[in-house]
């Protein structure tokens, strides 16, 4: 949420390369980014646990962090240049959510966490959360930004991969060890950062629909939907 609230700053920063990029289709960066950002997330979970390894963590960031540059440039090159579309938004949002998923898996797929299982998990929450904003915006009209943002997930994700490629050089990755039944996971950035996701999913989903539930219901309250087994009164 608190990164969301830069974004109109962020885009009237990007107006010279907006510019540069003005020849070039929208959902053409869009496509872009898509192979980018999955090659970055297979970086990650790739990399071994030696100086190699720290190598591939910091490439893979880059690749991340290009990937999710174009993210942010589709979007205003349309709207600078006229060609906003209903398939943009959609194919926009479409690859934000692979990518999403791509990127939580791998780094939980990887030899730093080593738990596919939670990967999984911390994905479907991560989805959900997005689901909850896109559901409200096709019932209500509104896009809900509230809870755990993309921008928050995916920022702290790019400073763990960074962090611990960074650590791993000087092979002062691990802080021991989750308890309970976490105690197979080791306490390192990439681990933590798929804990704050999960958790993140799942407030942001809670907090979503609480209030697009209140919302649906005034508007429901206001604006009563056509019933088919009514009659009309004469």
């Amino acid at each position: 949420m608190a990164l969301e609230k830069l974004r109109s700053i962020w885009e009237r920063t990007l107006n010279p390369i907006v510019e540069s990029l003005s020849w070039m289709s929208p959902a053409t960066i869009t496509w872009i980014a898509l192979p980018i950002g999955i090659l970055g997330g297979l970086s990650v979970y790739l990399a071994p646990q030696d100086n190699f390894g720290a190598s591939m963590l910091l490439g893979g960031g880059l690749l991340i962090t290009l990937a999710m540059a174009l993210d942010g440039l589709d979007g205003p090159v349309a709207r600078a240049t006229g060609r906003v579309t209903r398939w943009g938004d959609y194919l926009d949002h479409t690859f934000d959510r692979l990518l999403d998923a791509v990127w939580i898996i791998c780094i939980s797929a990887s030899v730093f966490v080593d738990d596919i299982v939670l990967g999984l998990a911390a994905a479907w929450f991560t989805l959900l959360g997005s689901y909850m904003g896109t559901q409200a915006q096709a019932v209500a009209g509104t896009r809900n930004y509230r809870g755990f943002s993309r921008a928050d997930r995916t920022i702290l994700s790019i400073v763990a991969i960074f962090l611990t490629g960074i650590l791993l050089y000087f092979d002062n990755y691990s802080w021991g060890q989750f308890p309970g039944i976490f105690d197979h996971i080791e306490i390192n950035p990439l681990s933590i950062v798929v804990f704050i996701s999960a958790l993140g999913g799942i407030w942001t989903f809670l907090i979503r629909f609480i209030q697009a539930s209140k919302q649906i219901k005034q508007i429901d309250a206001e604006n009563p939907l056509p019933q088919p087994n009514s009659t009309d009164e004469e």
